[in-house]
């Protein structure tokens, strides 16, 4: 198999081609480190109406958080497998799915692996609720009808014990901290690169001057980023540790490609934050106003990944010096903590990419091995804890990409699912387009696949649907289970790094999952207390560093959107401008959705 079929760009340029281009606009904002999101939300109560346990008859109530299926085509498509879905309205609005297949239902609470799991008391498990700062006069449709969603043992991985647990994993950092590197070292050594391919990327390099980027070349495979030097896109490929089958997401670390950056960390599980020892080098990622280190750390908190392995790599450069690495551990560690990282989920590997020091073996360097007695890189992310899939949610799988097939008139949309499960023959709602469309066929790793569950990364083909109905910023959906469509927002913020206060009618540029939209800033509705969430001043002019608060926007064009309290990954929100993420939060309301 070539490096083709191993090593997959996924060019989330396509992103602003499928998504009109919009220019960041100028917005007045203050900046200075992260606070645990976490703690901010510590007093919220559970929401009830989120989501119940499943009765006895094994269906999972759920209220659904967009249009009902009234609101969509009057003639909905309905599986002619085996599993044919009876809509039954009862008189108090809720809408019975049943089975016609009994014996396809099983039980489970929140399921970790395939196993059930005790919900958690973390943050991203509790409802925000912030109803003494927020607006009364909501102009979202009314009361939504109740939905039962069976599910089916199909969709529940049955996984044996040889069987690798997935596991997406971010490579983030600042330019030229070897991130690409890194992943393309780690790629050739377990064997996902074979050494004639490994050949053909060392002469290829140095035929154009740039020996040292042979590895980085094995992911950065368009001309301009390799003429530049840089990562552009985010490109995804694959290795297996002894636990985890591995989806590496290598993002850009350039300053100006962090959107494309936000679009592929999305996806992570987990992350490995490159840091570069040379002396200047680590201090210029930090750098509050042009380095990334600080910024990537920020976001991918944000997207909620709370578990990173540091990566100190370029230990080389530096003699392999224990107090280089030290007194970077002690400085980003402060700085770490302040975005609500726990030292606990904090892994610090010393390491050389270019040298294989600490990688997939422990050091063979002497003066570094009289030292470094800890894991090396692979053991870390053998370390990581498994994450926990959504199995039994309806269907949701943000679109981060589209392939158009002009010859064989397919279209393809590729992304990671959030929630649910699809196979061959499934029935899809294309969000924000309402059209229903069938799978025609599934590809994960670059290998067909009848079935794909939470937490796989796919690209679903699709039929009868037009090309022109999918765009990435999309997302696929159970048809029952529409996702909600809406450009006014209201938003739990917490205000980063900046210099400018955030006032009434601040341009800025909204991201969620895979969408971009220009906003405004429409209202402030109150600042809150960052350790109880409790309200301290309402309507207040101005919004300043560190300060957490709740506001409203509205986006120039509607999005895909679910409110936190019902799906984390569709429910987390990035605010930039100017090039800088200025504020990250949460959704907490749907003002008004899109008819």
């Amino acid at each position: 198999m070539g490096s083709k079929d191993k090593v997959m760009n996924t060019k989330t340029s396509q992103l602003s081609s499928n998504i009109r281009e919009k220019n960041e606009l100028p917005v007045q904002s203050n900046v200075e480190s992260l606070d645990n999101l976490s703690s901010l939300m510590r007093k919220s109560r559970q929401d009830s109406s989120a989501e119940n346990m499943l009765s006895k008859n094994v269906a999972i109530d759920l209220q659904t958080r967009g249009k009902t299926s009234k609101s969509l085509p009057e003639s909905l498509p309905k599986d002619k497998g085996h599993n044919i879905n009876k809509i039954n309205s009862s008189k108090n609005g809720t809408i019975d799915i049943q089975s016609s297949k009994k014996s396809d239902t099983v039980s489970p609470s929140s399921i970790k692996d395939g196993k059930p799991e005790s919900s958690s008391s973390s943050i991203d498990n509790m409802v925000l609720d912030v109803r003494s700062g927020t607006s009364e006069n909501t102009n979202a449709k009314g009361h939504r009808s109740q939905v039962s969603y069976k599910l089916e043992k199909w969709m529940l991985p049955q996984q044996a014990e040889d069987t690798l647990t997935q596991l997406n994993l971010a490579i983030v950092g600042h330019v030229d901290s070897g991130k690409s590197t890194l992943s393309g070292r780690l790629l050739h050594l377990l064997g996902r690169i074979s050494q004639k391919e490994m050949h053909k990327y060392e002469k290829e390099a140095k035929l154009q001057g740039k020996g040292s980027f042979a590895y980085a070349w094995a992911l950065d495979e368009s001309s301009e980023e390799r003429e530049r030097g840089i990562t552009m896109t985010v490109a995804v490929a694959y290795f297996d540790t002894k636990k985890y089958h591995v989806v590496v997401l290598d993002s850009p670390g350039h300053k100006d490609f962090v959107p494309n950056m936000i679009s592929g960390a999305t996806q992570a599980d987990a992350a490995i934050l490159v840091i570069d020892a040379s002396l200047g080098s680590f201090e210029a990622g930090m750098d509050g106003s042009k380095g990334q280190t600080r910024e990537h750390a920020q976001l991918i908190r944000s997207f909620g990944v709370d578990q990173v392995i540091v990566a100190v790599n370029k230990m080389d450069a530096v003699a392999y010096s224990k107090d280089r690495f030290d007194f970077i551990r002690q400085q980003l560690g402060v700085f770490l903590r302040s975005c609500g990282f726990k030292d606990s989920s904090l892994s610090w590997i010393p390491m050389s990419a270019m040298e294989n020091q600490n990688l997939v073996a422990s050091p063979s360097d002497a003066h570094f091995k009289s030292w470094c007695s800890g894991p090396y890189l692979l053991d870390a992310i053998d370390s990581l804890q498994p994450p926990t899939r959504e199995f039994s949610k309806p269907l949701l799988m943000p679109i981060c990409d589209v392939i158009k097939s002009t010859t064989l008139g397919q279209v393809s949309a590729c992304g990671k699912l959030e929630a649910g499960a699809l196979r061959s023959g499934s029935k899809v709602l294309v969000m924000p387009s309402a059209v229903v469309g069938t799978v025609r066929s599934l590809e994960r790793d670059s290998n067909s696949c009848t079935v794909a569950r939470a937490g796989d990364n796919v690209a679903v083909t699709l039929q009868g649907v037009d090309g022109s109905h999918v765009m990435a910023g999309g997302v696929l959906c159970h048809p029952d289970f529409p996702v909600v469509v809406a450009k006014h927002l209201e938003l739990k913020v917490l205000v980063l790094d900046g210099a400018s206060p955030i006032l009434v009618g601040a341009q800025l540029e909204f991201h969620i999952h895979h969408a971009k939209e220009p906003a405004k800033v429409s209202r402030i509705l109150s600042v809150l207390d960052p350790k109880t969430g409790k309200v301290t001043k309402k309507s207040p002019r101005c919004l300043t560093a560190k300060q957490s608060a709740v506001i409203e926007v509205i986006l120039l064009e509607p999005v895909c959107v679910v409110e936190f309290s019902s799906c984390k990954a569709l429910g987390r929100v990035s605010l930039r401008s100017l090039g800088r993420t200025i504020a990250v939060g949460l959704v907490t309301r749907v003002i008004e959705e899109q008819g």
